[in-house]
């Protein structure tokens, strides 16, 4: 029997390409548990697909179910359902190279110093743009028929003009932004919003914290991070050198909004500030980057249904292991430690 879901949470889901496989088993074990209830999730590219995956099984429950308690319980296993239809869906696809990171290989970098996408691509084709139509109605998650079942989804996306991340939730949150927050200029055409071209939300945030600070009642955050934070090797070769690169560059923003966390919760807690105005977060991390470490970053762009399900599984075990650690902490007290997060 499905326990009854007594702690509210946010999820904040980082992009890695295929390596989001990953964050899709931290999910379903999350999901199984039934202990949790999701009031918002912030997601950039991969994370992006994830959140609204996810969001899309409890707005279906909502429209088939008129209690509250038994929404939640029917969407947390339609969501398990429209997540393995949606990374089902990306293994079929065989190895995309979609919303991560470039491997570092010799013959893209050599194509992308001469071409751009406008010419490689000049039809803009991105086979995931069906498939997550397919799998997400995103008029039924933008309308929920219920309250405080459906979590609120917030997508990052880079304003290409202004290099600022601007947050899609709402209304405003569609295809469309998610398909922005996977674009990497590097594949794919510049994804234009009402007039705005956008790019890969990992250059402003991944995942952006602050609309889970300012947008949800919860004080629990937490973070699915799968790129690797630390490298103890030194890259010497171009490959190595560039993937790592990639890796600093989108952690850069997660790592300056942790930073300022920490600060304004230390200004709490000495009093300087004034708790009715500042929101006291509660961090807290599944650390798939150090799982993931040894897969590398070239990994990111293969989606064959074998390493996506060998990814999965690694995450479901994430994943209970967080819940059987942690699951007391939640509204108690913080257990990710910024300190472990040099920078």
């Amino acid at each position: 029997m499905t326990p009854t879901p007594t702690c509210k949470i946010n999820l904040a889901l980082q992009g890695g390409g295929s390596h989001g496989a990953l964050t899709w088993g931290v999910l379903d074990a999350l999901l199984e548990d039934g202990s949790l209830v999701f009031d918002g999730i912030s997601g950039t590219s991969a994370g992006a697909m994830n959140a609204v995956a996810l969001a899309q099984g409890f707005a279906k429950a909502a429209r088939q179910e008129s209690d509250p308690a038994a929404a939640q319980a029917l969407g947390a296993e339609l969501a398990r359902a429209t997540l393995t239809e949606l990374w089902e869906g990306v293994g079929t696809m065989g190895s995309l190279m979609w919303g991560a990171p470039l491997p570092g290989s010799p013959f893209m970098g050599v194509l992308n110093q001469f071409f751009s996408p406008y010419q490689t691509n000049p039809l803009d084709i991105n086979p995931l743009r069906k498939l997550l139509e397919r799998v997400v109605d995103f008029e039924a998650l933008t309308h929920p028929p219920m309250e405080g079942v459906v979590p609120k989804v917030f997508v990052c996306a880079t304003n290409v003009r202004t290099g600022r991340g601007c947050i899609f939730s709402g209304r405003k949150l569609s295809a469309d932004a998610v398909m922005a927050s996977a674009c990497l200029p590097q594949l794919f055409k510049a994804v234009e919003i009402d007039g705005e071209p956008y790019w890969d939300g990992g250059f402003s945030g991944n995942p952006a914290l602050y609309p889970l600070i300012y947008g949800t009642a919860s004080s629990d955050i937490l973070l699915v991070q799968i790129n690797p934070i630390e490298h103890t090797d030194l890259p010497n070769t171009a490959a190595d050198i560039m993937d790592r690169m990639n890796e600093v560059t989108f952690n850069a923003g997660l790592l300056a909004e942790l930073r300022a966390i920490e600060f304004v919760k230390r200004l709490l807690e000495q009093g300087k500030l004034d708790p009715t105005r500042y929101k006291k977060v509660l961090l807290h991390r599944v650390d798939g980057g150090s799982v993931l470490k040894g897969y590398g970053a070239s990994t990111k762009t293969r989606s064959d249904m074998r390493f996506v399900r060998e990814l999965f599984e690694l995450g479901r075990e994430q994943g209970q292991q967080w819940l059987q650690q942690h699951r007391s902490d939640i509204g108690v007290r913080q257990t990710l430690r910024i300190n472990d997060n040099p920078a």
